[in-house]
Formats: C-alpha cells, structure tokens, sequence
C-alpha cells in the first residue's frame, strides 16, 4: 500500500525526476509524493499526471536518454 501526498508548489524547493516520464519536476512546481507504507526509502517525486497514469504504463516504457540526471 502506498502512502502518498500531494505537494504545493510553495512547499517544493528543489528539482526532482519524475520515474514515471523521467523528465524534471522543476522547483515550485505542484505534483505527487507516493512511498510504501513499510518502506520510506521508495520515497519518489512524481507529476500528478505519471502518478494517475502509472497503472496503465507499459512494463519497459523506453523513456529519453538524453534527459539530464538529479
């Protein structure tokens, strides 16, 4: 089970990389935090669009290579 909070842009002070597109959550931007219950390391950043979508991705989504790393 996932614990997961949504994020104002006021409270977001720096960039993250989303794991559902792998592009860049810039800083003040609204968007999702989801981890499991048990596990606070599994802590991830996502745009609330990848996190409404993430049950209908595809296994193996090829996402851009070239995209800067956090």
């Amino acid at each position: 089970m996932y614990i997961v909070r949504k994020l104002t842009g006021s409270s977001s002070n720096k960039p993250y990389r989303c794991p559902g597109c792998d592009q860049v959550i810039p800083m003040a931007t609204p968007h999702t935090v989801a981890w499991l219950e048990d596990d606070e390391e599994s802590r991830r950043h996502w745009h609330n669009a990848c996190w409404a979508k993430k049950d209908k991705r595809r296994p193996n989504t090829e996402r851009t290579r070239n995209a800067p790393r956090f």
